[in-house]
């Protein structure tokens, strides 16, 4: 993903909002077999080739510990992916799930325990720019979404990332642990139905490129956050952030102007 021209973010707009189901049907459909249903949540294909070699894949190399661990799944985990480049760190117990739906740069590392899910009927899935980190135990998952990592973007650990529409998040950007940047919400306007039962709006969420999201920052859906920003911890962000700004709060507002401050020399 190069970093020439303009951003995509910086033609952000406003997407109309995308109905989801609150929960994966595969699981209760009674005309399915056991088999077709994990298929269909897991694997992404139907037939049986696609389904032995996920099973043979993960099996032989997921959770194989230590530096052999570490070169099988350098080897076979591409197998299953729709694109991989060279020299990507898959530790050990990564889980992927739609594996043919997730592309992956260069230079890549995505540490133990991690969730890397593309599910979707017909998304495009999860991409995975160049010289990217994707912490420990962080989770990457879609449901009839899109993710896009731009290049460099690091995200450490414990993180969670959901897109029922779009999520992008630009270039050079880092995402402290224990974030949460969810693509998605959920409809409450009927007091005669169960939330759980109402539909799942999505809107989408811009990152722009060159920020720090600090510890523990929800970012919630139908947000931009536009580029060179900083989020302080434990911030609640539900609207628009712009440029070259700091905030921090709950809710997250603007608390000053980061080009402002370099000019006077102030911290």
């Amino acid at each position: 993903m190069p970093r020439t021209g303009a951003p995509r973010w910086a033609c952000y707009t406003r997407r109309v909002a995308r109905k989801l189901d609150n929960v994966p049907r595969e699981i209760f459909d009674a005309g399915r077999s056991p088999r077709k249903k994990y298929q269909a949540l897991v694997v992404g294909r139907p037939g049986w080739g696609p389904l032995l070699r996920y099973e043979l894949v993960m099996a032989v190399a997921s959770r194989r510990p230590g530096a052999l661990g570490l070169w099988l799944r350098a080897r076979l985990y591409p197998r299953l992916l729709g694109a991989c480049g060279p020299n990507v760190f898959f530790g050990q117990d990564v889980v992927l799930r739609h594996p043919h739906k997730i592309r992956i740069g260069r230079d890549v590392v995505i540490d133990d325990g991690s969730v890397l899910d593309a599910k979707g009927a017909g998304n495009a899935g999860i991409r995975i720019g160049d010289g990217v980190f994707i912490g420990r135990s962080s989770v990457i998952t879609t449901k009839d979404g899109d993710i896009t990592l731009e290049d460099r973007v690091n995200i450490s650990g414990f993180c969670t990332v959901f897109s029922g529409s779009s999520v992008r998040v630009g270039h050079d950007t880092l995402i402290a642990a224990y974030s949460y940047l969810v693509g998605g919400g959920h409809d409450f306007a009927s007091t005669d139905l169960a939330i759980v039962d109402q539909e799942r709006p999505s809107h989408g969420i811009e990152v722009g490129p060159n920020g720090w999201i600090g510890t523990g920052v929800a970012v919630l859906d139908g947000v931009r956050i536009g580029r060179d920003v900083v989020i302080g911890a434990n911030s609640l962000v539900t609207a628009d952030i712009p440029d070259f700004t700091i905030a921090g709060g709950t809710p997250a507002r603007v608390l000053r102007e980061r080009r402002a401050a370099e000019a006077t020399g102030t911290p």
